[in-house]
């Protein structure tokens, strides 16, 4: 109820402010203004990257080599029998010394826990913990309940069809060593980025993530956690009381709390976990709605929290802000849009009052496509052609994809009670195509 009533209040304001500013100013400056402060912050973050290389170039980074801190990996699994196995085998390459597996059956439905009491018996390193079909349900629950089998000082997080370099963890680990970082986030990329548009495009997007998660770890800011290659200090996880059973996205109200917490979360491109992009609409719509619904709960539910935090940095509240404004950009946009057209279609506006938004409506758009490309190039090494092809296609994409799930999500939370349906991605189904192809 409280996230609520916060979005209510947020909404209402926001229209009753816009409704009011426009008698008495031309509101679209507001917008314009809310965007070139984007826009800045955009560039400050890449030349904080640019200066923070240059200082690494000279003074490189002293690696500790002691520090190698016994880790569990874990794997949860939901009706995962097509993709587990290889995903354990692949996990185990890793050639770091100190690990442990523990695989984790989420009241699957298919023969899941079966394929996973195999690896038990085949890998001696390995742990199989098949939960009760009555369990409490959601990721969060099952790596709390995983938590009693875990002997490592840091946990790291896999999703089931994940894939891995054997020299991840030693990219990854040297990263958690300092006292005041809780967690750091690998790099993701689509395993699957040429199977078809949307993957391309997932891929594309995940770049772009790239290019903002490395920006906000150079200007010290509320790095995010991804649910997929996350490192976690036992330490940190026990100050925040684990993870939290009641979000539907373990990963962000995680980094939310850690931040809250005063712990800072890191970022390393170079430890890179490959996942499977969802080949079909109508699932990728299901999952993004997932994925924005729990980025603004854990906002609303930890409001309170961020501003009264004493331990949380004053750079990573900021960053926090810069990003909360784009989730209010698309709904300022739309509100500032239908606000000029109600005016034009009573006569207390010229149609030029509409071409203005359309306008910056337009500029928003080529400065987004211009950030992808930037990205592509600069991560996927794409000409400058293909890389401007590229960001165009994904631009839209994006537009198609997020616009309609932001407004779904912002009547879901004023309308609707909260519920943990947290969409379940549906992993194996190239690999199923892949085999029919090859049986005709």
């Amino acid at each position: 109820m409280k996230d609520r009533i916060t979005l209510f209040i947020l909404f209402v304001g926001l229209a009753v402010l816009l409704y009011v500013y426009q008698y008495h100013f031309n509101t679209i400056w507001g917008l314009v203004t809310l965007v070139g402060a984007m826009f800045i912050y955009s560039i400050y973050m890449v030349l904080a990257d640019k200066h923070q290389k240059r200082k690494l170039k000279k003074n490189p980074k002293v690696i500790n080599e002691n520090y190698k801190p016994f880790v569990t990996i874990m794997i949860p699994a939901h009706n995962e029998a097509a993709v587990i196995a290889d995903t354990v085998e692949n996990i185990l390459q890793l050639d770091y010394p100190n690990y442990e597996l523990i695989i984790i059956d989420d009241r699957s439905e298919d023969n899941t826990a079966e394929v996973m009491h195999e690896l038990e018996q085949k890998h001696s390193n390995v742990k199989a913990f098949i939960r009760p079909k009555d369990a409490f349900p959601g990721k969060s629950a099952v790596l709390n309940d995983a938590m009693q089998f875990a002997h490592g000082e840091a946990v790291l997080v896999f999703d089931a069809d994940a894939r891995v370099d054997s020299d991840f963890l030693n990219k990854l680990v040297p990263n958690l060593e300092p006292e005041d970082v809780g967690a750091v986030q690998a790099r993701k990329v689509v395993s699957n980025r040429e199977y078809n548009f949307l993957t391309r495009c997932q891929d594309n997007e995940m770049t772009l993530d790239t290019h903002f998660q490395i920006g906000r770890d150079a200007v010290k800011g509320a790095v995010e956690l991804r649910g997929n290659g996350e490192l976690i200090k036992v330490a940190a996880l026990k100050d925040i009381g684990g993870w939290n059973n009641y979000t539907i996205t373990d990963d962000l109200d995680m980094s939310t709390r850690l931040h809250i917490k005063g712990w800072d979360v890191r970022f390393c491109p170079e430890a890179i976990v490959r996942e499977e992009a969802i080949i079909y609409l109508k699932p990728l719509y299901r999952q993004r709605r997932r994925w924005f619904e729990g980025s603004v709960r854990r906002y609303l539910e930890h409001f309170g929290e961020v501003l009264k935090s004493k331990k949380m940095s004053l750079r990573a509240s900021l960053d926090m802000t810069a990003y909360l404004s784009e989730f209010l950009m698309p709904i300022w946009f739309t509100m500032e849009l239908l606000l000029r057209t109600y005016k034009f279609a009573t006569g207390k506006m010229p149609l030029n009052g509409i071409y203005s938004s359309i306008i910056v409506g337009v500029a928003i758009g080529i400065c987004f496509c211009l950030a992808t490309r930037y990205s592509l190039r600069k991560y996927n090494k794409m000409s400058r052609w293909q890389a401007l092809k590229q960001a165009v296609e994904t631009s839209a994409y994006i537009l198609f994809i997020w616009f309609p799930v932001a407004f779904y999500i912002a009547l879901k939370i004023l309308f609707k009670p909260k519920d943990m349906d947290w969409g379940k991605t549906t992993h194996g189904l190239v690999l199923e195509a892949e085999k029919e192809m090859t049986n005709v």
